[in-house]
């Protein structure tokens, strides 16, 4: 396992998605940010759902998704909501 899978809520799987895309480090997540990371790995996996993208936010402030503010959730989920 690599550098991203040290972070909160990325397990293997997430973090092999972040690689096949072409995200391999803390810094490159970042730089994309939650909600590109996301769209690019629904891309390649259709069943990625909104708790990906929470654990994906969760993982570039530091933090376990479930405690993410309600505000930063409720912004995901409009996000998420686009594109169901």
């Amino acid at each position: 396992m690599g550098e991203l899978s040290t972070l909160p809520n990325i397990g293997k799987i997430v973090e092999q998605q972040l690689n096949k895309v072409g995200i391999e480090t803390y810094k490159q997540l970042i730089e994309i940010g939650s909600k590109q990371a996301w769209l690019s790995i629904k891309s390649i996996d259709d069943s990625a759902c909104i708790n990906r993208l929470y654990a994906l936010e969760g993982a570039i402030q530091g933090i376990r998704w479930h405690n993410l503010s309600e505000e930063a959730k409720e912004e995901l989920k409009e996000f998420y909501n686009a594109f169901k």
